[in-house]
């Protein structure tokens, strides 16, 4: 059996934590940002962590990493 390759679009945009979770960057950073508040700007910046539902389907995704 060969071995598994790690899926490489994902592994482009999450990261492992120290702890083994899952680093994500937010969605709707592109584009149109005269209709986002400052605010909304400001903490779209900042990244977050995988969701407990997604974790699992990622990180199978992810097996080599």
């Amino acid at each position: 059996m060969p071995k598994m390759k790690t899926h490489r679009g994902s592994a482009k945009r999450f990261k492992k934590t120290g702890s083994g979770k899952l680093k994500r960057s937010h969605a709707y950073r592109s584009h149109m940002f005269a209709n986002k508040t400052q605010k909304q700007k400001r903490k779209l910046r900042k990244g977050t962590l995988v969701s407990k539902g997604d974790f699992k389907r990622i990180r199978q995704m992810l097996d080599n990493l």
